[in-house]
């Protein structure tokens, strides 16, 4: 393998349940380190990562990197992205809308990226229809279904390079439709009246062909990409960007099962893709949390406080859709613990959010009371793709009584300070607000 000692090589990898600051860190960086390139290596286009700019234009990224409104950084989607070509489109009109005229000439997209057609989507959206109130959560955009086909028939997975092939792409889509027409033929989701669109859209044998036109301009101004032409992005002098989606506590194998993504969110995955590229190089890894705990829809979150979700206002983060309910809790060190134990070796935190302590009453929980274990302070660590002690830590944060912390946090300093004792990591970046310039370093941080 090869060592860049020339390019510098910066993570952000969400230690919460998403949602924390990726996109506004990754904003920042791409400026204060002149990034050239922003690697996405996880997730796919569930993402929403949200950048302000300080003329008040506004964009969620969601597979473009959040580094482009800086002239010229480009954006990698590694192979274990799930691409979703023509939301990839809709994103680039909707850049475009708000000044990036560029996007596609700066996109590389490797040519073995799992790709998401309108007939995983659906699926996905049933699946979960039919889980009825045991639903796992989800985003409603078949990134879980995708990851779910590509394992279970891993030589019949579409690829964003087969998309080259139209005759070939066709082939795939259609057997895939075919197979989950006739696996839902049955399903008791079909009882659902919002199942009626997603059943319409596996019956439609002309919607194949319609999505590999629709497909087709985003293949042509983005071609799939080798791994030796992003193996040479990757190791061009300068910094390197690699923005984290989701965030731990939702990791597919450390997340609290089921309410997970189909994603790894760790230093190792990071470290994957520049391995997989042929590159040797250190990575400056840091982990990302806001200085209150936020979660989509169903699943765990002990510190929740319905106090919280009216104080603070949420303009980018809707309680509609497919992921429900958005929840605040208060800063919890048991999963900020546990977040750390699992995410792998960091060298620093970046908080965004920090502006809303002094408003908020916000109390660190230091420990849970639970029925069956008592009082504890931290989770206990499982095998490797143990799926059944992750379902026990969800049963146990189900039932978990948060105790707090005496008092509330008066200041950030004084939530700096306590984040710090905690993880004994520096607070190296801090957010007093939506923008880039709101960022302040570790130097000038209260």
């Amino acid at each position: 393998m090869t060592t860049h000692a020339r390019t510098h090589y910066v993570s952000l990898l969400g230690l919460g349940f998403g949602d924390c600051g990726k996109g506004l860190f990754t904003d920042h960086l791409g400026g204060a380190l002149d990034a050239h390139t922003v690697v996405r290596f996880n997730g796919g286009a569930q993402a929403g990562h949200n950048v302000v700019l300080a003329d008040g234009r506004h964009h969620t990224f969601s597979q473009f990197g959040a580094g482009s409104f800086h002239v010229g950084a480009g954006t990698v989607l590694a192979s274990p992205v799930v691409v979703h070509p023509t939301a990839l489109r809709v994103e680039e009109a909707a850049l475009r809308r708000v000044g990036v005229e560029d996007a596609f000439g700066r996109l590389l997209v490797d040519a073995r990226c799992r790709v998401t057609t309108p007939f995983h989507q659906a699926a996905g959206r049933l699946r979960e229809l039919e889980r009825g109130e045991a639903a796992h959560g989800s985003c409603g955009v078949g990134v879980g279904e995708t990851a779910r086909q590509a394992l279970a028939s891993p030589d019949e997975v579409l690829r964003y390079g087969d998309l080259r092939d139209p005759a070939r792409a066709f082939e795939k889509i259609e057997a895939l439709r075919t197979a989950l027409l006739h696996e839902f033929a049955a399903s008791p989701a079909l009882r659902h009246s919002a199942a009626a669109q997603e059943i319409a859209m596996l019956r439609d044998d002309t919607l194949a062909r319609r999505w590999l036109e629709a497909a087709a301009p985003c293949v042509e101004q983005s071609p799939p990409a080798s791994i030796d032409r992003i193996a040479e992005r990757l190791a061009r002098p300068g910094t390197v960007i690699f923005e984290g989606a989701q965030g731990v506590l939702l990791d597919e194998w450390y997340g609290f099962h089921p309410h997970t993504t189909w994603s790894t969110i760790s230093t190792a995955a990071v470290e994957a893709v520049l391995h997989d590229a042929g590159i040797d190089a250190p990575v400056q890894h840091l982990g990302v949390l806001r200085s209150y705990l936020t979660r989509h829809g169903p699943g765990p979150l002990p510190t929740h406080d319905r106090m919280l979700d009216a104080r603070l206002a949420e303009p980018h983060n809707a309680d509609e859709g497919w992921q429900g309910a958005f929840r605040r809790g208060h800063p919890d060190a048991v999963l900020l613990r546990y977040a750390l134990d699992v995410v792998g070796t960091l060298d620093g935190l970046a908080v965004s959010h920090l502006d809303a302590i002094e408003r908020a009453g916000l109390r660190w929980c230091a420990g849970y009371r639970t029925d069956d274990a008592g009082r504890i302070a931290s989770l206990p660590l499982g095998g490797v793709r143990d799926l059944d002690h992750q379902q026990a830590l969800t049963q146990l944060l189900q039932s978990a009584e948060p105790i707090y912390e005496p008092h509330f946090i008066a200041t950030p300093h004084a939530w700096v300070e306590h984040a710090e004792a905690l993880s004994g990591l520096p607070v190296r970046f801090g957010s007093f607000g939506p923008t880039r310039e709101s960022v302040r370093g570790r130097k000038h941080l209260p």
